[in-house]
């Protein structure tokens, strides 16, 4: 299971199904070099986003609920 403290770079590595998630949350600097060390949550306020949606949207995507 994903957590919000997980960072960007780890859960594309791990888990590359994610990538369309972000692409549909408008979350689209993946390659950015900041990913590979911020985490999802901090990726998600950036963006906008509520965190735990984040992680709930990437779970479903990983199969995990």
């Amino acid at each position: 299971m994903l957590t919000k403290e997980m960072t960007v770079g780890e859960v594309l590595r791990t888990y590359p199904q994610t990538v369309q998630v972000f692409l549909e949350l408008g979350m689209h600097c993946l390659g950015c070099p900041s990913s590979t060390m911020e985490s999802l949550e901090g990726a998600a306020l950036t963006h906008g986003k509520n965190p735990n949606e984040l992680v709930d949207q990437l779970n479903k995507a990983i199969k995990v609920v």
